[in-house]
């Protein structure tokens, strides 16, 4: 059986037995089978992680900006080079097709790409002669030891948002991945060491709440990045930020789009189906909920139940398959129960996908694609995060009506309008209270130069991910006044008046 161990100080960590005695089983979601075993770490693995992190950052954070660039300008041509290799593994252990694999890797790059372009972002200003002979300049320098946590649906992609970014501004890093798809994260560090990346630099510790906790209570960690559900973002925030830690830490959501009578109907199914059913729904983006205002609503969840029936289900190595199977069994289940009560609540369930299977497979992870009609906002399968190939539509009788039920989420990841009206789509972008928007668009996924997160229940911590906010959040400011005199003076003695310009 293939064993996935950590890696510490350049290097994988651990004999045969695994360092610390325990491991945990990864399952290939399409045939439901134990394929690989995983480490996890205990206090002394996290120890010798971050302690590898301490040692590397006191030659890291003076390294010259060229230096560190050109490592990862070669490690963006490693990772173009070796990205089908990568997309097998997220398949393989994710569930996800290999050309969802492939995009997500895709956009990971761009963050790569990103960090090869930071010598702007970490420029500094400096203003002279503020006062006679006096400067002031700001300076922007790392913040030490940082550790990142990141969820299963992206295994490669969020990696790729976190630690580029954060070496590249001079921090050193501790990566936690999700022990449920851990090999992608294990090639990312490889290629990362061929590139040129020195010794305890990038390291990764797999594990459960323990290896968490011992992360988030370390002494020599200065700051946390998370992506996960709402529950586990809000206790990263909380645990890490009372020991004194930055924090971000992007939650769970219940992306809402709303469709307005006067919508290209087909465009708006078209985008429910994709932005619903891609990767089985276990995206922080997909749209879960719909809300159709008036006359749209049965035409719509006709088109959608139209495309939903032809969407071909099956294992991710399949090249015929658009969407794959749910990460464990568990999950699977969960799911399913939400469908199952949805009906007992008052929905009216349009499309089940509870019984479906692939022949030859039937131990696999298997949910069909599941449409919920005539949702209460009440009812467990709109309150929840269900993180699964089930849409919810939601009515309204008016734009206003639709704006209440939006808002009054406690999520406020994103959200997308579909409508032939410019003057409601401004007002839908300025009124709604999420933190990325879409105008026709279903996933309004930000490009890698801006910035990615959400408001209220979806995001915890004031810094958000990628772009600007990135190189904010991995470094702090500090800002230099000096003096130098052009010529000898004579010292006019002590003045313990407030410093004044003059």
């Amino acid at each position: 059986m293939k064993t996935v161990p950590h890696w510490i100080g350049g290097k994988p960590f651990g004999d045969a037995a695994g360092a610390s005695g325990t491991w945990g089983p990864v399952t290939d979601p399409a045939t439901g089978e134990v394929t690989t075993q995983v480490a996890m770490a205990g206090a002394d693995e996290v120890d010798a992680a971050v302690a590898a992190a301490k040692e590397a950052y006191a030659t890291w954070r003076t390294s010259s900006l060229a230096q560190r660039i050109a490592i990862l300008f070669r490690y963006r041509e490693l990772l173009s080079t070796r990205r089908d290799d990568l997309a097998a593994l997220i398949t393989a252990e994710q569930g996800k097709v290999h050309a969802d694999a492939l995009g997500e890797v895709a956009r990971g790059l761009e963050i790569v790409e990103l960090a090869c372009g930071l010598g702007m972002a970490l420029k500094g200003d400096t203003s002279t002669e503020v006062s006679s002979h006096v400067d002031v300049a700001s300076v922007r320098q790392p913040l030490g030891v940082i550790v990142g946590i990141s969820p299963f649906n992206f295994p490669a992609m969020i990696s790729m948002w976190m630690f580029p970014m954060a070496i590249a501004c001079g921090n050193t890093f501790v990566h936690k991945p999700s022990s449920k798809a851990p090999s992608a994260s294990m090639l990312l560090a490889e290629l990362a060491a061929e590139a040129g990346v020195p010794d305890g630099v990038l390291n990764i510790v797999h594990g459960d709440e323990v290896a968490v906790n011992a992360l988030l209570d370390h002494p020599d960690v200065a700051a946390v990045s998370f992506v996960g559900s709402t529950p586990v973002a809000r206790h990263v925030y909380s645990r890490a930020s009372a020991s004194g830690k930055r924090v971000q830490a992007l939650g769970g959501a219940k992306n809402h789009m709303l469709v307005l009578p006067d919508a290209d109907l087909d465009a708006a199914a078209d985008a429910a189906v994709t932005a619903a059913y891609g990767s089985a729904g276990q995206r922080c983006m997909a749209v879960s909920v719909v809300v159709a205002v008036g006359s749209a609503g049965d035409a719509l969840v006709s088109r959608v139940a139209e495309r939903a029936t032809k969407v071909k289900i099956g294992p991710g190595n399949d090249p015929t398959s658009e969407m794959g199977p749910l990460v464990t069994k568990a999950h699977r289940d969960e799911v399913a129960n939400y469908v199952a009560g949805a009906a007992a609540q008052g929905a009216d369930v349009v499309l089940d996908g509870r019984d479906f299977t692939v022949e030859g497979l039937e131990n696999g992870h298997w949910m069909g694609i599941s449409l919920l009609d005539k949702v209460s906002t009440d009812s467990d399968a709109y309150r929840n995060e269900i993180f699964g190939p089930v849409l919810c539509v939601l009515r309204a009788g008016t734009y206003e009506e639709a704006m209440r039920i939006i808002n009054g989420s406690p999520f406020g990841n994103a959200s997308s309008i579909f409508t032939r009206d410019g003057g409601a789509a401004r007002r839908f972008q300025l009124e709604v209270e999420t933190g990325m928007v879409g105008v026709n668009v279903p996933m309004p996924v930000p490009v890698g130069y801006h910035s990615f997160g959400g408001w209220k229940d979806s995001a915890f911590g004031d810094h958000r991910m990628y772009g600007s906010e990135a190189v904010h959040f991995y470094t702090r400011g500090k800002v230099i006044t000096s003096r130098w005199p052009d010529r000898p003076e004579v010292a006019a003695g002590p003045d313990l008046g407030f410093p004044a310009s003059h």
